[in-house]
């Protein structure tokens, strides 16, 4: 009996092309650059599967081409809203997702983001490198102290969790706005205080992103957001690239409205060669590397390998974002 087929939108690790090539057919895109669309949608037609990366975009278009013969679509990624979820479960085909397993590490770039930019680590290697360190000198490149200051974090789910309890290592005062408020209980484990948005953004020395994208959050920090902050403000974003009006922010940085910040994610990624916060000093920018350690890497190509197995076998699947198609 013949495997089912499956496209591969870009080569993962090893741990789970093993997987993959034990149950189907599989047929991987090379490249560094993901497919274009128009690849995509003729790569998709008569497979069983599709295992996709949040660079791919999955439209009701796409959905509806390759309908006929898809049973699954398994994506390496906790997000999913380059996914049309309402075509794919009209078309009843389960949609998987890897949520929960980057939790630690995104919380520990987040980290790493927060303490470089307040103690200034890559201007500081940039001055050694091009000679200007001459000697010790008492004003010479002054950050921000960590140890009793305000951290206030935007979205307090797991990833926001993760981060409020590394803060209270340093024994920072931490501040949370979320959708929905937490359970009373979970903010006196985690000492965490509630403030609205405007609130927290005004008593934060630091502002770290862990909300979702959505319509709501589009822009949610913009012009009138950063009037709101303090001048020597740090903003840090690891969560969705458009969540930061990426004009608002280049403005706030240059004026002087919030002291510098670090992005882990860009509006569009990748980020421009001649985006003008390129030429930014006291602006971080990684190339969404938050869940980028092996460990973490190898549970999610795990993950949704078992989510393509079973969708291929007819099989619930283990991470489902539209359990509905089983009802």
């Amino acid at each position: 009996m013949s495997k089912p087929k499956v496209f591969v939108s870009r080569i993962i690790p090893d741990i789970g092309m093993e997987m993959l090539h034990q149950i189907a057919e599989i047929e991987v895109w090379p490249d560094r650059l993901p497919p274009t669309y128009e690849l995509l949608l003729e790569k998709v037609k008569g497979k069983d599967g599709l295992l996709c990366l949040l660079t791919d975009k999955i439209d009701r278009n796409l959905v509806e081409t390759a309908a006929s013969s898809l049973k699954v679509i398994s994506q390496m990624a906790v997000g999913y809203d380059n996914i049309d979820i309402a075509a794919a479960t009209a078309k009843r085909i389960p949609v998987g997702h890897t949520p929960g397993v980057l939790t630690d590490a995104t919380a520990d770039l987040t980290w790493a983001l927060l303490m470089t930019a307040s103690r200034r680590i890559l201007e500081a290697d940039k001055f050694t490198r091009s000679g200007e360190w001459k000697t010790w000198e008492p004003t010479l490149l002054l950050g921000a102290d960590l140890s009793s200051a305000t951290l206030g974090i935007v979205g307090c789910g797991r990833i926001g969790q993760a981060v409020a309890r590394r803060a209270a290592g340093f024994g920072m005062r931490i501040l949370y706005y979320n959708r929905h408020r937490l359970e009373r209980s979970l903010e006196e484990s985690l000492g965490l205080e509630y403030r609205e948005f405007d609130v927290l953004l005004a008593e934060s020395d630091f502002v770290t992103i862990h909300t979702s994208l959505s319509q709501d959050t589009y822009h949610l920090f913009s012009d009138s957001q950063f009037q709101l902050m303090k001048q020597n403000a740090i903003l840090i974003n690891t969560a969705r690239g458009s969540i930061v009006d990426a004009d608002a922010l280049y403005r706030a940085l240059t004026s002087g409205k919030i002291a510098s910040a670090a992005l882990d994610v860009t509006d569009p990624e990748p980020i421009p060669l001649d985006s003008p916060l390129l030429t930014l000093d006291n602006l971080i920018i990684t190339p969404h590397i938050g869940s980028a350690s092996r460990q973490t890497r190898d549970k999610m190509a795990m993950m949704a390998a078992s989510n393509l197995a079973a969708g291929l076998k007819g099989e619930k699947l283990p991470y489902c974002v539209n359990p509905q198609v089983y009802s």
